[in-house]
């Protein structure tokens, strides 16, 4: 018997075997007889040519190996989607579930073992109890019976519909209008064509707070027509849809929180300018975008943009940002806290990875986080530290360019503060760096430094004070192996602290085992104090 072939087919979405692949073409192929599907793979390495056959072209594909000729019996056009909630849940009206022994179920002739069964299977036979279903990969391809939702799953509010055979938002708002209370919608890696012209405005997704349409080929200019039906939207997620922004959401999308556009190809920073008048959002992840600048031309250094108000975390990691400028452009940010900025150009202007960390503490002033470390969260005594450093490193460059102790004199060119904005405003809030302190400085980064410091340990008067050379990236913990090497004392059990020439009678705990010597801003002629 021949497999029936959708009337609609034209355009669906098809599964043979574990391949996907979008019907193209459906009719006869001479000199063959019978009826064949022309299908464009998703992955191209299954196909064997463009649409073309013996110099007559069926169908048109987007590369020139992605299509082939299926008959209808090898593909599989999808279920409806109560059944797929069915048989991914194992419920069924007919009660094809039956019990078995006290602890199994039987599916079919296949005997599944089941702790706590009875409870279990109670709970899951009401499908009007489920609230958040999943259905990822079940070759879900349309809504089913009208109303049929509806009517049998009260309760849902979350529904999970990625990687299916979905083709149609028309599919998607079907499936979506006999959800009454849908907060959470993930449409992801289906192929989906999308209205391409402004349509009526429904109640559908009212209350939908969460959408995720990653790899569904959805435009920019798409997801704006389609916003005015998510009145309440909060997080919006569309990574690898080759997203370029191209026009700025009026009177949509004002009740997003976070904004996803990961793996696409947004290039420069003027195209931020498009959505950076959201009003609440929070989160902006921009991962591999090839973003290579960002500048907020309405705000001078030392003053905030008037763009993203609300902007609290920032992700830009494995992009092309390769100037500092960009990084001294995220000060103006007003609400800035957390940064994630991995994997860019810039950073590798700087090979010591605490010396970079301080860097951007001290070039961002209101930076809380630091690439999603919360172990490393940034406390007032790493900031003191950063800024401080960053005060002496660039003091030469300073002095160069026009700067000087005295006010009445201090003038650095432009070029000075454009590359350190924020520059003056850590000689108001520490003094100018001291002549003294610019001496051993490098001017243009934080290399590494020898310092000569005195080791004692003040309640063993028997250990005679010992002098070394250490490197200012040493941390305590390899500061601690050095001295378990000298005393044989395990470091578990060492405390160290440090008395500053500057600063007299004040002995400053090193307490954190993961910083080096120069977060402490030691320095050579200071002395440590060791006590187990």
């Amino acid at each position: 018997m021949a497999a029936q072939v959708p009337p609609d087919a034209v355009g669906r979405r098809v599964l043979c075997g574990t391949d996907y692949a979008t019907v193209r073409y459906v009719g006869s192929v001479p000199p063959t007889a019978g009826i064949w599907l022309g299908v464009e793979w998703d992955d191209p390495q299954r196909g064997k040519h463009d649409g073309t056959y013996e110099g007559t072209q069926y169908f048109k594909c987007r590369h020139p190996r992605g299509g082939s000729f299926i008959r209808p019996n090898k593909a599989n056009f999808g279920v409806d989607f109560l059944t797929a909630v069915k048989d991914r849940y194992g419920l069924n009206d007919q009660q094809d579930v039956q019990h078995g022994t006290e602890n199994t179920l039987v599916f079919g002739k296949k005997t599944v073992e089941f702790v706590g069964m009875d409870s279990i299977a109670e709970q899951q036979s009401q499908l009007n109890q489920l609230v958040d279903i999943s259905v990822r990969e079940c070759a879900v391809s349309h809504a089913g019976q009208k109303e049929e939702i509806g009517r049998t799953c009260t309760s849902i509010r979350h529904i999970n519909l990625s990687k299916n055979l979905i083709s149609s938002w028309e599919t998607v708002t079907a499936i979506a209008s006999q959800v009454q209370n849908l907060e959470t919608l993930n449409i992801s890696e289906n192929k989906i064509k999308f209205p391409s012209t402004s349509t009526s405005v429904s109640s559908v997704f009212s209350k939908l707070r969460i959408l995720a349409l990653n790899q569904t080929e959805i435009t920019w200019k798409e997801v704006l027509l389609c916003a005015p039906g998510w009145p309440a939207l909060e997080e919006l997620y569309l990574t690898s849809n080759n997203i370029t922004l191209s026009e700025r959401p009026d009177n949509v999308l004002q009740t997003l929180k976070l904004l996803n556009l990961s793996d696409n190809q947004l290039l420069d920073g003027n195209q931020l300018h498009l959505i950076a008048h959201l009003p609440r959002l929070e989160q902006l992840i921009l991962r591999n975008t090839g973003l290579s600048s960002i500048h907020f031309p309405d705000a001078t250094f030392g003053c905030k943009t008037k763009m993203f108000p609300s902007l609290k975390h920032l992700a830009i990691n494995d992009s092309k940002i390769s100037q500092w400028s960009s990084i001294n452009e995220l000060d103006k940010l007003p609400s800035l806290r957390s940064l994630q900025c991995h994997n860019n150009p810039f950073m590798d202007t700087e090979k010591n990875p605490e010396t970079l960390r301080q860097l951007i503490i001290a070039k961002i002033s209101q930076l809380e986080v630091l690439n999603k470390s919360e172990a490393l969260q940034i406390l007032p005594a790493e900031r003191k530290g950063a800024e401080l450093d960053y005060r002496k490193i660039f003091g030469n460059d300073w002095l160069a360019a026009g700067g000087h102790w005295n006010p009445e004199k201090n003038n650095p060119s432009e070029e000075f503060l454009a590359a350190h904005p924020r520059y003056l405003s850590l000689c108001l809030k520490y003094g100018a760096p001291e002549e003294g302190e610019l001496k051993r400085q490098q001017p243009s980064t934080l290399k590494n430094q020898l310092l000569t410091l005195t080791i004692k340990c003040p309640e063993k008067p028997e250990q005679k004070p010992v002098e070394k050379k250490l490197p200012d990236s040493m941390t305590i913990q390899r500061v601690k192996g050095l001295l378990y090497r000298l005393l044989k004392i395990p470091g578990s059990e060492l405390k160290l602290s440090y008395k500053s020439s500057k600063l007299e009678g004040k002995e400053v705990e090193l307490d954190n085992d993961l910083k080096p010597l120069q977060f402490y801003s030691i320095e050579n002629g200071d002395c440590v104090l060791v006590r187990w």
